[in-house]
C-alpha cells in the first residue's frame, strides 16, 4: 500500500484545536503536547488526516473521539522510540551483580523471577536483559526468569516480536554476542535467533492506566527509562503510583539517568549500588 501524499504544508492547528488535541493526547497517554511541539504535532496530524481521508480538523477529531482504533493509530505516531541494545549498561551490571542476588536470596531453585521493560519500544531493551543475563549471570539457569516488554505503541510491539534490527541498534553489542544470538537477514539487517525471540513476551501497557498495568501482574525488577521526562507532575505521580503497585515488595525499579523517583514520590526507597542508583519498593510489615 502506498503512503498517501501529504500537502507541502500541513494543516496548521489553531490555538483552540491544538488545545483540544493536546488535552486528548494527555488524557490518553499522560504526555504533554503543546505549542513547543507544534511543528511535530502538525506533521503527524497531517499524516493521519491524509490516511483517513478527512480534510478538516473538526471531522478528524470527531472520528478520533469515536474510534479506539484511530486513537491507537494516532498515539503510535506521537510516541518516541529511540533505543539500542545494551543501552545504559551500568544498570545491566547492577541487575546481575546486586539486584537479582538480593531478590533470589529468599527463593529456591526453579522459582520465578519477573523482569519488566516498560515502555519497551522496538524490543532492544527487553532482549538486552535476556542477552546480558545469559552472558553474565551465572545463576540464570537456576531460576525461571520471565522477561516482559510492554508499550503503549502497538506498532513498535509488532516490530519487537519480529526481532529484526539494523546496524545502529546492534552497534554496542560485542561481536561474539552478535554472532551467537543474531543471524543476517539482508544487507545490514539482523534477526534474533528463535530461542531469544521466545525468551521475551510482549504486551500492551499504558503507564497512566492502572488497569492496563495491573493486567501484567507484579514484577521483581522494572526498567522504566527515559519516559517520565515527557510527563507533567500529575502524570509522573500517577505513573509512579502504578509502577509501585506493579512491584513485588522488595522489588526494584531502574529509571533513566536524568530521572529521579525522589522528586516524584516518597513511596520508594533509594538504593545506591556500585554500578547504579535504583529505587526499591520497601518490604513493610504488611507486605511480608
Amino acid at each position: 500500500m502506498s503512503r498517501p501524499d501529504l500537502p507541502d504544508e500541513p494543516h496548521v492547528l489553531s490555538a483552540q484545536e491544538l488545545q483540544l488535541l493536546g488535552d486528548f493526547l494527555y488524557a490518553e497517554t499522560g504526555m504533554m503536547f503543546g505549542e513547543a511541539k507544534r511543528y511535530y504535532i502538525d506533521r503527524r496530524l497531517a499524516e493521519r488526516m491524509a490516511e483517513t481521508g478527512l480534510s478538516t480538523f473538526a471531522a478528524y477529531f470527531a472520528h478520533l473521539r469515536a474510534s479506539p482504533a484511530e486513537t491507537e493509530q494516532l498515539i503510535n505516531r506521537f510516541t518516541v522510540n529511540e533505543t539500542y541494545f545494551y543501552r545504559e549498561q551500568h544498570q545491566l551490571r547492577c541487575l546481575g551483580r546486586d539486584l537479582l542476588p538480593e531478590i533470589v536470596a529468599s527463593r529456591g531453585p526453579g522459582d520465578k523471577v519477573r523482569i519488566w521493560s516498560v515502555p519497551c519500544s522496538t524490543g532492544e531493551e527487553a532482549y538486552s536483559i535476556a542477552l546480558w543475563l545469559l552472558e553474565n549471570w551465572r545463576m540464570v539457569d537456576a531460576y525461571h526468569v520471565e522477561i516482559v516488554g510492554s508499550d503503549i505503541d502497538t506498532r513498535v510491539l509488532r516490530a519487537a516480536r519480529a526481532g529484526r534490527y539494523g546496524e545502529r541498534a546492534l552497534s554496542r553489542l560485542p561481536e561474539d554476542v552478535r554472532r551467537a544470538y543474531f543471524e543476517p537477514v539482508g544487507q545490514d539487517r539482523w534477526r534474533l535467533i528463535d530461542d531469544l525471540l521466545e525468551s521475551v513476551t510482549f504486551t500492551s501497557a499504558n503507564l497512566v492506566d492502572a488497569a492496563s498495568m495491573a493486567a501484567n501482574g507484579r514484577f521483581d525488577v522494572i526498567f522504566c527509562r527515559n519516559v517520565l521526562i515527557y510527563f507533567d507532575d500529575v502524570s509522573r505521580r500517577l505513573a509512579a503510583h502504578n509502577l509501585f503497585d506493579r512491584l513485588n515488595p522488595g522489588g526494584f525499579i531502574c529509571l533513566g539517568h536524568s530521572e529521579s523517583m525522589m522528586r516524584i514520590t516518597d513511596r520508594f526507597r533509594l538504593r545506591r549500588f556500585q554500578d547504579a542508583i535504583v529505587y526499591q519498593r520497601p518490604a513493610g510489615p504488611a507486605d511480608g
